[in-house]
């Protein structure tokens, strides 16, 4: 009878190890889609992102990157533990996914603060944030010392085929048009559909982006990046359970820790 228990019990351990391998392969690959979305949101959508007045979203991207290295980290190592059968590389392994999981948290509140910042019940408030960003591109724009501004107005427009904060009428408010350099433009050049030098000077639909401001698209666009953000934590949060009891599991099936 004990020679089956022993026998039972060794399967039992088995079986827990190539569950906890299997569960680690697709943890990794997981930390490594989450590493990929938190780097492409800083390098591609970061310049037009910072002419909003709020860190969060940016802060969101960061922890993204940070939980994504951490996964791999993690997945290595409980590879490592599992085949190795220590206990101490288990309890590591396990305190490192419960890290994991309050990183996913703290990246779920802000990417929900910043959801509710951004997209406040109260149309006082949004209107508060198109001042904000139609001040941005008005006063900041082509101004000494303001490049990455300038660079981040023109992008935003360009990519999102829009035209001012509002609308495209914001840019009769800006120094930059009203002053000598803009050369008698009405609009940037990043405003046109087909832009060339000095295309901002025809205010005709056919050459200037008209139909709606860049608020709105970038609020959308935000909007949509927020949801894949919940989506893939959720996604890895669900996964990380069954890891944590695999691991328990695994560590209570183990007896001594060999040295």
């Amino acid at each position: 009878m004990r020679e089956y228990n022993e026998n039972k019990e060794t399967c039992g351990t088995i079986c827990l190890k190539y569950l906890l391998f299997i569960f680690n392969f697709f943890f990794w690959l997981a930390g490594g889609a989450v590493m990929a979305v938190g780097i492409w949101t800083l390098i591609e959508k970061s310049d037009y992102i910072s002419l909003l007045q709020s860190n969060t979203y940016m802060a969101t991207a960061y922890i993204l990157v940070v939980a994504g290295v951490v996964v791999m980290i993690t997945g290595i190592l409980g590879c490592c533990a599992t085949f190795r059968e220590q206990r101490n590389l288990l309890r590591v392994y396990f305190i490192l996914l419960l890290c994991i999981f309050l990183l996913e948290i703290i990246a779920g509140i802000l990417a929900y603060i910043y959801y509710q910042q951004f997209f406040p019940v109260s149309l006082q408030l949004s209107m508060e944030l198109k001042q904000n960003l139609k001040d941005t591109m008005t006063q900041k724009y082509r101004k000494p010392g303001e490049e990455s501004v300038t660079n981040a107005v023109d992008k935003l427009q360009q990519e999102f085929k829009c035209c001012g904060s509002h609308n495209a009428s914001d840019w009769s408010d800006s120094d930059w048009i009203k002053s000598p350099d803009a050369s008698m433009r009405k609009f940037p050049d990043s405003c046109c559909k087909t832009p060339t030098d000095l295309c901002g000077r025809r205010d005709h639909p056919s050459n200037i982006y008209k139909e709606g401001g860049c608020i709105t698209k970038l609020e959308n666009f935000i909007q949509e990046h927020l949801k894949i953000i919940g989506a893939v934590g959720i996604g890895i949060a669900c996964v990380q359970i069954f890891g944590m009891i695999f691991t328990c599991c695994l560590y209570r099936s183990l007896k001594s820790e060999p040295y």
